[in-house]
């Protein structure tokens, strides 16, 4: 569980109003844990370079990481600036967290409800799951058209399908920024789902796309490798990312300054 007093207490890097809370795979469990037991609303965000940049450009995306309980670093950057101030933190992405999880889950009897990707992907997805951690329940499924608008009927649809199913837990595949943003209207519509925003982790699950090698997500080149499989689409984006960096370390630099500063007296 996430000790809030803990939590105000290290210093905790904040982008664009966004403080990233949670430092590890193990307290980002458990808190999700917890807080799914206790019936309580949450969304959890992964914060990387592709989502600082969205943070400047979309005020909606703002509002939804902003209100979201549980914030971990998933770019490697972000790790790096977060301990240059002093706390130990570790890279806990979205689709690392969803094997932990439904393993706690499926002892605690906490039913799941997947949204994103396809029917193939979720059909596939739940097959795995359910042989691994036998028992495991999965309140509902459902797959948006691939035009999906968190704002739209369709999103309105989807949220009542997750009321209906009573899903204490609800994993959102559908990318940055669509699954944040409708993680947020979630939180204003339904009263005791935490939601997890987890980008292509069911299709790693499922084995509709492969994720980079172990190593090259260890050593901080997991963009680069997705990079190389799909230069078209994802070569702007990192080119944007790479570009942010310089302005990052100098709005991040007061911080570093301080908690350095605070250290040391």
């Amino acid at each position: 569980m996430l000790d809030t007093s803990l939590a105000r207490s290290r210093h905790n890097l904040t982008v664009d109003g966004v403080s990233i809370n949670v430092p590890s795979m193990p307290e980002a469990i458990s808190s999700v844990i917890d807080a799914a037991q206790r019936g309580e609303k949450f969304s959890v965000c992964t914060l990387n370079l592709d989502h600082v940049v969205q943070l400047e450009r979309r005020a909606d995306f703002r509002n939804a990481y902003r209100r979201a309980k549980f914030v971990t670093a998933d770019g490697f950057p972000i790790v790096i600036l977060s301990r240059l101030l002093g706390t130990h933190i570790q890279r806990t992405t979205g689709a690392d967290l969803i094997e932990p999880l439904c393993a706690e889950a499926q002892k605690r009897n906490l039913s799941i409800f997947l949204l994103g990707s396809n029917n193939i992907t979720l059909a596939e997805t739940a097959k795995a799951l359910s042989q691994r951690y036998k028992g495991i329940r999965f309140a509902g499924f459902f797959s948006p058209g691939p035009n999906f608008d968190p704002y739209s009927s369709e999103a309105d649809f989807a949220i009542e399908s997750i009321r209906r199913s009573g899903a204490r837990l609800c994993f959102l595949a559908l990318g940055a920024p669509k699954q944040e943003v409708f993680a947020a209207r979630c939180l204003d519509r339904l009263e005791s789902t935490g939601f997890l925003c987890i980008g292509a982790g069911l299709d790693f699950i499922a084995g509709t796309q492969k994720r980079a090698p172990t190593i090259t997500q260890k050593i901080g080149l997991e963009w680069a490798w997705r990079m190389l499989k799909n230069p078209r689409r994802l070569g702007p984006r990192y080119v944007k990312c790479m570009v942010l960096v310089p302005r990052l370390v100098l709005k991040t630099l007061p911080q570093i300054i301080n908690a350095r500063t605070r250290t040391i007296a």
